[in-house]
C-alpha cells in the first residue's frame, strides 16, 4: 500500500514539475518565438494591444511610430512611419494584412515586450497582472538620418544602393536602396507602392527590395581590391611589380580586352601593381589571376564575407551571400578548372556581391585589414530610457594583414587622387578608392559602382555605390554618389 502511495506521489509531483515548466515555457520563452511566426493569426491580432515600440534614427528622428484605435471597445495600437521612405527597407513594416518586413519583423520579440530578458518578462509580467497594456522596447539604430536623406537623394531616380559603414566599429551609418517606398500605404494602400515606382530606370522597380543586402550585383573592377589584396598578402606580388600591358591578355587561346578605360589609353605598356589598380588595367589583373589561381582569390574573398550570409539584423530572408553563383545558387567550386581564373580577378567571370559585401571590403582595407561585423542597431531600451541590449563591436574576420591594407590604401588613393576615380575627390580630405563598371550583355548598358574610405589616413567612412542600368562608367555615375553622402557624414561626425 505504501508503495502504491509513493508512486502515486512521485507521478503527482512530475505532472505538477511538467505544469510548472510548460507554463512558464509558453508565458516566458514561447512567445518570441511565436511571435517570429507569420502565419500566426491569432497572435498577430493580440499583438495589436501592445504598444509596440518605437524606432528612432541614431541622430533621434522617429523612424517608427504608433497610433491608437478604438475598434469595438477595444484599444489596438497601429504603426505609423513619420519618415516615410527614408529608411523603409531596414526598418520594414507591420501591419495587419501583410505581416511584417525588415527590423519590425526580426526584432518583433523585442518591439512586443516577448523577449526573453529577465527585466522585460518582469516588466510584462507586471503590466498583465495590473491590467496594464504592455510596452514594447524601443529600438536605436545606427543609420544617421541626414546622410541617409543625401543618399536617398543623391541615387535619385536610380536602381541600385548606397551603404555606409563605421570602418572602426562596424556601425551602418547610411543604408539607403533606390526606390524606396512609403510604409504607411502597406496597409490600405499597396498598389501605389508599385505605381510610384513606376519612374525609375529598371523593371521591375522592386521597391520593397532591400537593395543593399539582398541586391546582387557583378562587380567589375572594384572586385580588384580583392585580389590585389590576394596577390599583396600572398607575397607573389608588391605595388611595384612590374608587368606588360598590350591591351588584352590571352585566356583558353581568346584575347580578353581592356575595358575602353575612362582615364587613360586602352594599351598602358609596362606598369607596375598600383598603376594597374589607379587605371583599372583589365589585362594585368587577368594575368595576377591566372598566376595566383582562382581558389587563392575566392578564398581571400571568403576572409572579408563572401560566400556567407552578410551579418546583420534584418531577417535572413531579406540577405543575400556574395559570391560565384551558377543557375542562380551560390557555387562553391573545389576545382581550380571550375572557374576562369582572369575573368574573376576583375570582377566578371559569375560573380555577384552585394553593396553591402563591397562595404566591408572597404572597411576592412580602412581599418588595417580587420573586417569588423556589421550592425544597424545602436541599442535597444526600455520605454523608461534604460537599456535592455548594447551592441558592442567585434570582429569578424582579419582579411589581410596591417602592411597590406597600408599598401594597397596607398594604390587606392592613387585612384582618386589621378586615376578613374577622381569624381570622388574632396576637398582637404583624403580619400581611398576604386572604380567599377560591369558589362551586362546589353551592348552599352553597364552595372556601375564605387567603394571607397575616407579620410585615407585615419578612416571613419567606408562606402559601397551600386547603380543598375547606367549608360556611363563607376567613376562618372557612382563616385560622385559617394563623394555626396562620405561629405555628409564627414561633415556631422568631425
Amino acid at each position: 500500500m505504501n508503495r502504491q502511495i509513493t508512486r502515486l506521489a512521485v507521478v503527482a509531483l512530475g505532472l505538477l514539475a511538467a505544469l510548472v515548466v510548460a507554463t512558464t515555457y509558453w508565458q516566458t520563452w514561447a512567445p518570441s518565438g511565436l511571435a517570429a511566426r507569420q502565419d500566426n493569426a491569432i497572435l498577430r491580432v493580440a499583438q495589436f494591444k501592445i504598444r509596440r515600440g518605437l524606432i528612432y534614427s541614431a541622430d533621434g528622428r522617429l523612424l517608427a511610430a504608433r497610433r491608437a484605435q478604438k475598434v469595438d471597445g477595444q484599444t489596438y495600437y497601429f504603426r505609423r512611419y513619420p519618415a516615410g521612405p527614408l529608411v523603409a527597407q531596414v526598418v520594414g513594416y507591420s501591419t495587419q494584412s501583410r505581416s511584417r518586413a525588415g527590423l519590425e519583423r526580426s526584432l518583433d520579440d523585442y518591439l512586443t515586450a516577448s523577449n526573453s530578458h529577465l527585466d522585460t518578462v518582469l516588466r510584462r509580467t507586471l503590466d498583465t497582472l495590473k491590467g496594464s497594456t504592455v510596452t514594447g522596447n524601443n529600438l536605436v539604430l545606427t543609420i544617421d538620418s541626414k546622410a541617409q536623406k543625401a543618399a536617398l537623394d543623391a541615387l535619385g531616380d536610380n536602381c541600385g544602393a548606397v551603404v555606409a559603414l563605421d570602418p572602426r566599429t562596424g556601425a551602418v551609418l547610411v543604408m539607403a536602396s533606390s526606390p524606396s517606398y512609403d510604409p504607411n500605404l502597406v496597409e490600405r494602400h499597396f498598389g501605389l507602392i508599385a505605381r510610384r515606382a513606376a519612374n525609375v530606370n529598371c523593371s521591375p522597380g522592386a521597391p520593397l527590395v532591400n537593395r543593399a543586402t539582398a541586391g546582387l550585383y557583378t562587380p567589375g573592377s572594384t572586385f580588384k581590391v580583392v585580389t590585389a589584396a590576394a596577390a599583396l598578402d600572398s607575397g607573389r606580388f608588391t605595388p611595384d611589380s612590374s608587368f606588360d600591358d598590350p591591351g588584352y591578355c590571352i585566356e583558353y587561346g581568346k584575347k580578353v580586352s581592356n575595358f575602353a578605360d575612362q582615364s587613360g589609353p586602352e594599351v598602358f605598356g609596362r606598369v607596375s601593381l598600383s598603376t594597374a589598380l589607379q587605371h583599372s588595367i583589365n589585362a594585368v589583373f587577368c594575368e595576377i589571376g591566372k598566376a595566383l589561381g582562382p581558389l587563392t582569390i575566392l578564398r581571400y574573398a571568403e576572409r572579408f564575407g563572401f560566400t556567407g550570409e552578410p551579418p546583420l539584423e534584418t531577417p535572413s530572408s531579406e540577405r543575400s551571400a556574395s559570391g560565384l553563383y551558377s543557375r542562380g545558387r551560390l557555387f562553391r567550386p573545389r576545382d581550380a578548372n571550375q572557374v576562369d581564373p582572369g575573368r574573376l580577378a576583375f570582377g566578371q567571370e559569375r560573380l555577384q556581391v552585394t553593396p553591402l559585401q563591397m562595404a566591408m571590403v572597404a572597411a576592412g582595407i580602412a581599418n588595417g585589414g580587420v573586417v569588423m561585423e556589421p550592425y544597424v542597431v545602436q541599442r535597444i531600451a526600455t520605454p523608461g530610457g534604460s537599456t535592455v541590449v548594447r551592441h558592442t563591436p567585434s570582429v569578424f574576420s582579419r582579411a589581410v594583414s596591417a602592411g597590406t591594407a597600408s599598401a594597397l590604401t596607398d594604390m587606392m588613393e592613387s585612384v582618386v587622387t589621378g586615376g578613374t576615380g577622381t569624381a570622388a575627390q574632396i576637398a582637404g580630405v583624403p580619400v581611398a578608392g576604386k572604380t567599377g563598371t560591369a558589362e551586362t550583355g546589353t551592348p552599352g548598358v553597364n552595372t556601375t559602382s564605387f567603394i571607397a574610405f575616407a579620410p585615407a589616413n585615419a578612416p571613419r567612412v567606408a562606402i559601397a555605390v551600386f547603380l543598375e542600368n547606367q549608360h556611363g562608367v563607376g567613376g562618372v555615375t557612382a563616385a560622385p554618389i559617394a563623394k555626396t553622402v562620405m561629405e555628409a557624414l564627414l561633415r556631422r561626425h568631425p
